[in-house]
């Protein structure tokens, strides 16, 4: 096939065509990569699933949920609500204590305060993607759109503790839907940053030096 073909294919694409073929070449080129570092984690997930994601919205008019507004706020507060509780609990559970915090890191504001900042920032990079370009960028197909992306989810959470594997899948569909309603990914940034930082946060406080026990370099998304 020629460049001309491959552009004339291109082309005639629809916008859900094209996000859904984008969207699977991001997951490929982020899964043939492992940064174990997270500053290096920082980067790579910017790169891929921020700038990349934008960059088809933009050229495409789209803003993939990149938007704020009072039902995106109200939402954004329901969810972080709702969550809250199962991070509580989770934070108290051997297992969840045994793996985070998955970066090293301490108590110590100086050194948990940049810790937070780019947690949040990984929170964003993935919920731009499987939130912004696979669910709220879609939505013009209708509410099934919150199920595209609930498998690749999972499958990026394949090396955690059992029982966040197991909730991965309905906490994908819970935040698309609450997304999906708000179209905006406010809410899910918010909720999923704001409880990785809390859980790091919480587990830290349990053990005495307030320090990580053990340190866990990822390989899929948290």
């Amino acid at each position: 096939m020629t460049v001309d073909a491959v552009r004339r294919y291109a082309v005639d694409l629809s916008w859900v065509q094209k996000s859904l073929l984008f969207g699977a070449v991001l997951t490929i080129a982020w899964m043939s990569t492992v940064e174990g570092e997270l500053n290096r984690r920082v980067v790579r997930d910017g790169l891929i699933f921020i700038v990349g994601p934008l960059a088809l919205g933009l050229s495409h008019g789209r803003r993939i949920g990149w938007r704020v507004d009072r039902t995106a706020v109200r939402n954004t507060v329901l969810l972080a609500l709702f969550v809250l509780p199962f991070y509580l609990v989770g934070s108290s559970l051997p297992s969840i204590r045994a793996y985070y915090p998955m970066w090293e890191t301490t108590a110590a504001p100086e050194v948990f305060v940049p810790h937070a900042i780019k947690l949040f920032v990984l929170a964003l990079a993935a919920e731009t993607y499987y939130r912004g370009l696979l669910c709220v960028g879609v939505r013009e197909i209708g509410f099934k759109s919150v199920f595209i992306s609930p498998v690749l989810y999972a499958l990026h959470h394949v090396h955690k503790p059992s029982l966040e594997l197991a909730l991965a899948g309905p906490t994908d569909v819970l935040f698309g839907a609450v997304d999906y309603e708000s179209n905006s990914v406010l809410p899910s940034v918010v909720a999923h940053g704001a409880g990785l930082v809390l859980l790091d946060w919480l587990v830290l406080h349990c053990n005495r030096d307030g320090s990580a026990s053990e340190t866990h370099p990822p390989q899929f998304w948290r």
